[in-house]
């Protein structure tokens, strides 16, 4: 408990509102948290599996109307239409504050209130957020227990005082037409209504960590973005980290967790993962950038994930992981997803709760599938058999280049270097991916998503563009270089021409090396490209012509790239940086 004035008021209010017949606050303490996984087990919220093979794992499900985020409901409900800016859907808090109200009000008759104190990122670090979470769902409170700090601690670092986010979640009837997950920027603010999905309902994740989180990184002179944290350690022990930004089915995951090739770890390069996800950075005493992972677990897409893919994420979900929306094996009581290996299971349940026939399975057809295409595992980030040591630290580890990434099948190539601070942030603002077979339309269409923050910025994108710009001006000449990366250049045939996964390290090395000054480049009208004979191929098989092919810039290709950024830009109006428009013609300029 506390005697901080200011939540005790805030929980009245929401206890008046919901009407909940008891309330329980999360300590923290293992044993309250394992009798609520009886509690949920008693009730079929979730289902305990085998706990020889899968030790302290559980398995659920959510209703089949409730298995992803949802963007069209989600908004940003600042006091002006124009600090929610054009990429963000709108509405007045005052108008939003009474629906959700409406819709929440006496949701928890015949329920428990659970109050959730939980810090981002480590307890009493200086880069660390409180937030106090209520919500009516033993999921919620089990999922947010692993993804964050939770507990008595949090209040004893929180005080007296108010900066912390109020986070209000109600299951409700899980009502698709009456969903809504709204950030209130200006208020401190997230509610959630009618959703039991992670993604809408642990409001610590994207709805805290991006979405507030960059609006207080704005005003308070941070930023919170959407990107993985990884080191890298040399055969010297040296470590030098990055931070990466990728749209979604681009392998960020496989990067953050990364397994060096063979002939590298011979030599003694070792990879250091401290975030898969989200990147908290603030200026160090020192003048540099130093981030810390927010988070304290991995929420991470099933489906695909095995032993060759990602070893280290496959085995973050051996133990004291909650499984969401996969396939429950009968046969031995554990999971089973479709990428995990090829033994379709013969006796099993799918993600819906039916009996699935694996005769049936078509892997072109998603409605055969066993487990949601977009299933989860909710794992401790401890688990991970790479965490790096300075994971739970709090002083943040110091970042040496910023790298940017999308799938694009003939236009970027490999790697490419920006050619200062103010290019960079054009790179990240003209981010764009080609769709994949994974996304509903027509594939291959290029979607531009600056900084990989597009559902996930809190404010105007114009104003999020030009406080990278600021802090790029603060941090001078320790800003960490930034690159451009893309593993899926496709010959004509369709095939992709860089072998990806652990061969990624090659280019981080280059990278690193560039941040040194240690390796040469070859400059082009986008930026720095690395010469063939700078990129490691020992033991890859892959002659220096390939690799050629895949670092060239074709100004075709590039000519009609500038023009679609400058479609783009428009939706930015006046608020886009006069620099960023100054980029983009100088871009246009070097490709004549």
């Amino acid at each position: 408990m506390t005697t901080n004035k200011t939540v005790l008021e805030w929980v009245d209010e929401i206890k008046s509102l919901v009407n909940p017949d008891s309330v329980m606050w999360i300590t923290g303490d293992e044993a309250q948290l394992e009798g609520l996984r009886a509690e949920a087990v008693s009730t079929g919220e979730l289902e305990k599996l085998n706990e020889q093979l899968l030790p302290g794992c559980y398995l659920h499900r959510t209703k089949p109307n409730d298995v992803a985020r949802v963007e069209d409901r989600t908004f940003i409900c600042s006091r002006e239409k124009e600090n929610a800016g054009p990429t963000n859907n709108w509405c007045d808090p005052r108008e939003m504050y009474k629906k959700l109200y409406d819709i929440a009000r006496g949701t928890y008759k015949g329920r428990t209130m659970y109050i959730i104190p939980f810090s981002m990122g480590p307890i009493g670090s200086p880069l660390a957020k409180i937030g106090i979470e209520i919500t009516d769902s033993i999921y919620v409170v089990l999922n947010m227990a692993i993804m964050t700090r939770v507990g008595d601690r949090v209040l004893e670092a929180l005080g007296d005082s108010n900066d912390w986010v109020r986070g209000f979640h109600a299951k409700c009837d899980v009502d698709p037409e009456n969903r809504y997950i709204c950030q209130f920027p200006e208020d401190n603010a997230i509610i959630s209504v009618n959703s039991a999905y992670g993604g809408n309902v642990l409001l610590g994740k994207k709805c805290f960590a991006l979405r507030i989180a960059s609006y207080q990184g704005w005003k308070e002179g941070w930023m919170a973005e959407h990107m993985l944290i990884l080191g890298i350690e040399n055969p010297r022990g040296e470590v030098k980290y990055v931070a990466a930004a990728f749209p979604s089915a681009c392998g960020k995951t496989n990067l953050a967790m990364m397994i060096p090739p063979k002939y590298l770890r011979d030599k003694g390069y070792k990879v250091w993962t401290v975030g898969d996800d989200i990147a908290w950075m603030r200026i160090g005493k020192d003048g540099r950038l130093y981030a810390i992972n927010p988070e304290n677990g991995f929420f991470g897409v099933a489906p695909g994930t095995n032993a060759k893919s990602n070893f280290n994420a496959l085995e973050s979900t051996k133990k004291n992981t909650i499984f969401t929306n996969v396939a429950h094996d009968l046969s031995n009581n554990t999971v089973w997803w479709e990428g995990l290996n090829k033994d379709l299971p013969q006796n099993a349940i799918d993600w819906r709760g039916n009996k699935w026939d694996a005769s049936k399975f078509d892997k072109n057809d998603k409605s055969t599938c066993a487990a949601h295409p977009n299933s989860r595992f909710t794992a401790p980030a401890v688990n991970c058999p790479c965490i790096s040591p300075e994971f739970d630290k709090g002083e943040g580890v110091p970042i040496s280049a910023i790298i940017f990434g999308g799938r694009r099948a003939k236009c970027t190539p490999l790697v490419y270097q920006s050619k200062s601070w103010e290019n960079g942030v054009f790179v990240g603002s003209a981010m764009a991916s080609e769709t994949t077979a994974a996304a509903a339309g027509a594939v291959g269409v290029v979607r531009r998503d600056p900084m990989a923050m597009l559902p996930f910025c809190g404010y105007h994108m114009g104003d999020y563009f030009a406080h990278w710009l600021e802090m790029g001006k603060k941090l001078g000449d320790k800003a960490p270089k930034i690159f451009n990366v893309n593993w899926f250049r496709t010959d004509d045939e369709g095939n992709f021409m860089w072998p990806g996964f652990g061969d990624n390290m090659r280019v981080i090395n280059w990278i690193i090396d560039r941040c040194e000054g240690k390796a040469d480049a070859v400059e082009t009208p986008i930026g720095f490209v690395p010469r063939p004979e700078d990129i490691d191929l020992t033991d890859l098989d892959m002659d220096i012509e390939t690799l050629r092919s895949i670092l060239a810039v074709d100004k075709d290709i590039w000519s009609k790239e500038a023009a679609e950024i400058e479609e783009h830009y428009k939706k930015f109006g006046d608020k886009l940086p006069k620099e960023l428009r100054n980029q983009l013609e100088t871009l246009k300029a070097n490709l004549k």
